[in-house]
């Protein structure tokens, strides 16, 4: 005869999630085997709890499952609508519903093996981006940055239990961690491993939840966080800070923050790579005859550029060991310095005279 679960949990096939699962901590409370209870009746409920509960199962339960109680080994014809298909006269097809044929494939052939746990307790990463001058990647250094976040509940320490509550067996999973879930199908019932989905996975529960974060071990907070910037760090580069994501569901692990760097341009200087380019302005006669000039540096001191007689516009010159530092390598780039002729839009009178007679000598 089919298991009617609804009629094993005593309650109406349209009731809500919530008075299923308070009829099923009811009943689970009267016939657990550790409290005398009816063993074989503890298994039934809890069977119908996991169909019940979820959305997707008890929906695939409301339109097969009678039927699937009754198929000797998924006999054919029941739990599915024989129909002509569109395919062309003589072809036939199935109507599965919201079967989800991959996944019953999947458990046919694994026959219910038991997959690998997920840390459904750990935190979950955060990734943040800040902005800093280029002169920041001079030298390496430590930055605070305010974060709102799942942060460790202060009352229960993480635990999710009130101070000093007992902490007991989860009484679905009787201390595994992990529950049996039964899948009827059109080729008949299969069983798999899940983590159990009272206490998730730990296989216990505290008596009494924390007041303050219901039994989570966390809350939503803000907090600072110091982080250690490199010199030479580049746009687009991500600094990894373990341990300081989101905190984990009671005391589980921590996430990890993941810092993206953005580098500001600079008025003056262009970076590429390591190194640093810089445009001077020098005038027709410092070209010629050549000059010491003053160039500046992105520490803000200045040091003198020697200009060779004869430059033309567009020459580059070379300052070694003034770009940035390599990151995470010793030694830094250079500093290349492109040196622009002017030339001048207004003149004086003994200028021009000037530049006459340098005509008549051919220059």
């Amino acid at each position: 005869m089919a298991k009617d679960y609804y009629q094993i949990l005593g309650v109406s096939r349209t009731a809500s999630s919530d008075e299923i699962r308070k009829a099923y901590h009811k009943l689970a409370h009267k016939y657990h085997p550790d409290k005398g209870g009816d063993e074989k009746k503890f298994k039934e409920i809890n069977e119908a709890y996991q169909i019940l509960s979820d959305k997707g199962k008890r929906s695939q339960y409301d339109r097969f499952g009678q039927a699937f109680e009754g198929m000797p080994g998924g006999g054919p014809g029941a739990g599915f609508q024989w129909s002509w298909g569109d395919f062309g006269q003589g072809s036939q097809g199935f109507d599965f519903g919201d079967l989800d044929l991959g996944e019953m494939f999947e458990e046919i052939f694994g026959f219910g093996a038991p997959r690998r746990r997920k840390d459904l307790k750990r935190g979950k990463d955060i990734e943040v981006s800040i902005e800093i001058p280029l002169e920041a990647t001079l030298k390496g250094k430590e930055k605070v940055i305010s974060l709102q976040k799942m942060i460790v509940c202060s009352r229960c320490r993480g635990s999710g239990g009130e101070p000093g509550s007992p902490v007991k067996e989860c009484f679905s999973c009787r201390g595994k961690g992990e529950v049996q879930q039964i899948k009827r199908t059109l080729f008949g019932s299969f069983t798999k491993i899940i983590t159990c989905p009272e206490c998730g996975g730990e296989g216990k529960r505290p008596k009494t939840p924390c007041n303050v974060c219901k039994g989570e071990g966390r809350i939503k907070g803000i907090e600072d966080i110091k982080i250690f910037i490199p010199a030479g760090v580049d746009t687009n580069q991500m600094i990894k800070v373990e341990g300081r994501g989101e905190a984990g569901r009671k005391e589980g692990k921590a996430g990890d923050l993941y810092v993206r760097i953005f580098v500001k341009p600079h008025s003056h200087f262009k970076r590429k790579g390591d190194n640093l380019y810089f445009s001077l302005p020098v005038s027709f006669s410092q070209a010629a005859l050549g000059a010491e000039i003053e160039v500046p540096t992105l520490e803000g001191t200045k040091i003198l550029l020697k200009v060779p007689s004869g430059t033309e516009s567009g020459k580059i010159l070379r300052i070694s060991d003034k770009g940035i530092p390599h990151f995470s390598a010793y030694g830094r780039g250079n500093l290349y310095v492109e040196l622009i002729v002017k030339t001048p839009k207004k003149i004086s009178k003994k200028q021009r005279e000037l530049l006459e007679k340098l005509r008549q000598e051919g220059l």
